[in-house]
C-alpha cells in the first residue's frame, strides 16, 4: 500500500515563505524559487524518503497545489530541491493570503539599528500573551522566540544580535528541534 502524504504542511510552508519574501522585498509578479534540503522536506511531509523517491512524491505535490500555486516546477541537485512558484502562484499569495500583521511588524522592527530583545518581544506581545523566549547557547543565534499556542504562527524565530541591529531565521518546529540536536 502506497503512503499518503500530508501535502498541506508543505503547501502552507511554501505560502508562508512566499508571503515573508513579499513582506521583505515587496510584491512583484515574478516567479520565485525556494531551496529545501531533503531532510527539511522529509520533516514537513513526515517521511523518510531518499532523493529519487522524494522527486516522485514532489511530482504528486505539483498536482496538489496547482489550483492555488499554479504549475510549480521542481528541480534537484543531490539532496537539495528547488521549488519554483510561477507568477500566478506568487499573485495568489499576494492577493488571497492575509498576513495577521505580526510578520510585517516583526520584519519592520528587526530592521532597526540599536534594538534589544525587549524591543523584539514587544512585537510578539502585541499579538499574544503566550510568548516563549529562550536564550540559545550556540554561535549562530542568541534567542529563540515563539508563540506557545502557535497563534498567530508556529514558527521558531531565532535571533542573532549584531553590531547594528539583529538578523533572524524562521524555523518550523521540527527543523528547530533538529537544529538544537546538532548543537548538543
Amino acid at each position: 500500500m502506497e503512503k499518503e502524504f500530508n501535502f498541506q504542511v508543505l503547501k502552507k510552508n511554501l505560502i508562508d515563505v512566499t508571503k515573508e519574501a513579499q513582506i521583505k522585498l515587496g510584491y512583484t509578479k515574478t516567479p520565485i524559487g525556494f531551496y529545501y534540503p531533503l531532510e527539511s522536506i522529509n520533516r514537513l511531509l513526515d517521511s523518510d524518503l531518499d532523493e529519487e523517491s522524494m522527486s516522485e512524491v514532489l511530482q504528486q505535490f505539483t498536482i496538489f497545489v496547482k489550483n492555488e500555486l499554479g504549475n510549480i516546477s521542481i528541480s534537484r541537485e543531490n539532496k537539495r530541491f528547488c521549488i519554483k512558484i510561477p507568477e500566478e502562484g506568487v499573485e495568489f499569495v499576494h492577493e488571497k493570503v492575509v498576513d495577521t500583521g505580526f510578520l510585517a511588524a516583526f520584519i519592520e522592527k528587526i530592521g532597526h539599528c540599536h534594538l534589544g530583545i525587549e524591543d523584539i518581544l514587544q512585537v510578539f506581545y502585541q499579538y499574544s500573551d503566550c510568548v516563549i523566549c529562550q536564550q540559545i547557547k550556540n554561535e549562530d543565534f542568541d534567542y529563540m522566540i515563539c508563540f506557545e499556542d502557535g497563534n498567530p504562527d508556529d514558527y521558531r524565530y531565532c535571533i542573532k544580535f549584531e553590531e547594528c541591529g539583529a538578523i533572524y531565521h524562521r524555523f518550523t518546529p521540527k527543523d528547530y528541534e533538529e537544529m538544537q540536536k546538532n548543537y548538543q
